[in-house]
């Protein structure tokens, strides 16, 4: 019995913590939507590409739309005016830089960043639902010694468009 008197106020302490912080207000990220429930069809033109790194504007819209498709469950509609949401998105930079150099000098590990801005509007309420001016995805590759830099920077900016489509549509889908 003395046992129990002893550790009784630790355990009382314990379950009135976890009470009082389940109430608090704090709540897991990705419990919301602010994904209209009439959206199922959505136009997304080719992304404006200002960036000047060639068909990086094809990539990013391809897996968008991918992405588009599997997570939101919505068809594509390739004209406006049929459609209920418009997605428009505008690649504004996109840059490639050093960060790890071999023995000899040589660059090994590249940064990629691509910046862009990006509206998502409600046509039948005319309703921006989502919009981010400096939407940045960050990712970073490696070339080994002996390949090709280009066909490995081509390789991870493949990659880089379906990570930045899932973080997009994500967002769409949660509001973040």
């Amino acid at each position: 019995m003395p046992f129990f008197k002893k550790y009784m106020a630790s355990w009382l302490c314990l379950v009135l913590a976890i009470i009082f912080l389940s109430g608090c207000g704090y709540q897991l990220r990705g419990r919301g939507s602010v994904w209209p429930p009439h959206m199922k069809s959505i136009c997304v033109p080719v992304f404006k590409n200002t960036s000047g790194r060639f068909e990086l504007d094809l990539k990013l819209t391809r897996s968008v739309i991918n992405e588009l498709i599997t997570r939101a469950r919505v068809s594509i509609e390739p004209d406006q005016d049929k459609a209920q949401g418009l997605l428009v998105g505008e690649i504004s930079s996109f840059k490639v830089q050093p960060i790890a150099f071999s023995s000899e000098g040589a660059a090994r590990r590249y940064k990629i960043t691509v910046v862009t801005g990006v509206v998502f509007t409600d046509l039948l309420t005319d309703r921006i639902i989502f919009a981010d001016d400096n939407f940045t995805y960050v990712d970073e590759y490696e070339v080994p010694a002996g390949l090709d830099y280009e066909t490995m920077e081509n390789q991870a900016i493949d990659r880089l468009a379906e990570k930045y489509a899932r973080q997009l549509v994500v967002s769409l889908l949660e509001g973040f």
